[in-house]
């Protein structure tokens, strides 16, 4: 069993380039080169990280996380991604509880884990209630943590009060004192209701409580997660800017603004981070990824097996990516293989996952099989 407890006189409370290293350094014999990847912001991140969103709000799913995330952290994943509305808030606390107790037994220090969630999206709490509307109306606009016109198609906001009262909440479920990032849940649904103007105006305000956050220690850095945003073309109500992001940042904070990860769907079926030139940099086309990498954004890609969809490949995809002994795996070395993506999201439950989709970070990185599988299918 790998050490993981650092002789240091403090333990942060959140994660740090110092404590990702070392993490990094007690697994080093057990996995590949370039499974281990800095971050804009310093922290050392797995090339595979744990992801919570699928799975119904029950026991057993609950018991199947939490021996997830115990056995991702023993065997070199050290980025655990949740959202609170996943699983009614069920998820943030399985990954609370299992890395507490991680944390009390000295296998693992708190400044070793990247942990993050988002928030956006209206979430339950612990069930679906039988009349979910009502409850949501109830629990939040009623009681004056959404004040009218800032709820977006019933079930969405990124209002300062709201971002407020449910990154306490995320803190508490997942027993931290800091969120290393925190990222704003596919802020591409406002723009059902709202334009284009409004929504930067929106964000403006969104962005300047997180870096107010981020100046208080309740979150490392923050991002945007979606799912649509960054795959569209610049014609579709759902396109996001990341050039009109950063500026924001950049017009609160200058240089040092915090905002500095976006996580979308990229996988075998979905390479649009890779291959569509949506994204514009001092008047240039470029793909999401290349944009991100002229920014210093961090890029982490979720659905990285199309949550299960991408088990069983084509033979001629399969023998493009060597070295594995499943499709998921193949899957899984695409995603991490990929230039300007740091870290690829697996949902994983239990053990049996956890074993199956690690065993990718004691093979290499394989860019060229990356290149080749997207040259052919372009």
């Amino acid at each position: 069993m790998v050490n993981l407890s650092a002789p240091t006189m403090m333990n942060p409370p959140r994660a740090t380039p110092e404590g990702t290293a070392f993490y990094r350094d007690a697994h080093h014999e057990r996995v590949a080169p370039g499974h281990f990847r800095p971050s804009s912001t310093g922290l050392i991140m797995s090339s595979i990280g744990l992801g919570t969103y699928m799975g119904d709000e029950d026991e057993v799913s609950d018991d199947l996380y939490g021996e997830a995330v115990e056995w991702a952290i023993r065997s070199g994943c050290n980025v655990i991604d949740a959202a609170i509305n996943y699983r009614c808030q069920r998820s943030e606390r399985v990954i609370g509880r299992a890395l507490g107790s991680l944390i009390r037994e000295g296998h693992v220090r708190r400044d070793q884990i990247v942990i993050a969630t988002k928030g956006g999206f209206l979430p339950f709490d612990d069930h679906v209630p039988p009349d979910p509307q009502a409850y949501l109306h109830s629990a939040y606009v009623q009681s004056g943590v959404i004040a009218e016109g800032e709820l977006v198609a019933g079930c969405h906001c990124v209002a300062p009060s709201f971002l407020g009262n449910q990154l306490r909440r995320s803190l508490s479920n997942l027993g931290v004192d800091c969120v290393d990032i925190y990222y704003l849940h596919n802020p591409e649904t406002q723009l059902q209701e709202i334009s284009q103007d409004e929504f930067r105006g929106r964000m403006r305000t969104a962005f300047e409580f997180l870096e107010g956050q981020a100046r208080d220690g309740l979150i490392g850095a923050y991002g945007i997660a979606t799912w649509n945003g960054f795959r569209r073309t610049k014609r579709a109500h759902e396109y996001l800017s990341l050039a009109e992001l950063v500026r924001i940042a950049e017009d609160l904070r200058g240089a040092e603004h915090r905002f500095r990860f976006a996580q979308l769907p990229y996988n075998l079926a979905m390479v649009e981070a890779r291959t569509l030139r949506a994204q514009a940099v001092d008047g240039q086309r470029m793909s999401l990824l290349d944009a991100a990498s002229s920014f210093g954004i961090t890029v982490v890609a979720s659905a990285s097996i199309l949550q299960g969809r991408l088990i069983r490949l084509p033979a001629d995809v399969a023998a493009a990516l060597p070295g594995l002994s499943s499709d998921v795996q193949r899957a899984i070395q695409f995603v991490r293989s990929t230039a300007g993506v740091t870290t690829a999201l697996v949902g994983m439950k239990g053990r049996r996952h956890v074993e199956e989709n690690l065993a990718v970070a004691r093979v290499p990185p394989d860019p060229e099989a990356v290149d080749g599988l997207l040259t052919r299918a372009g």
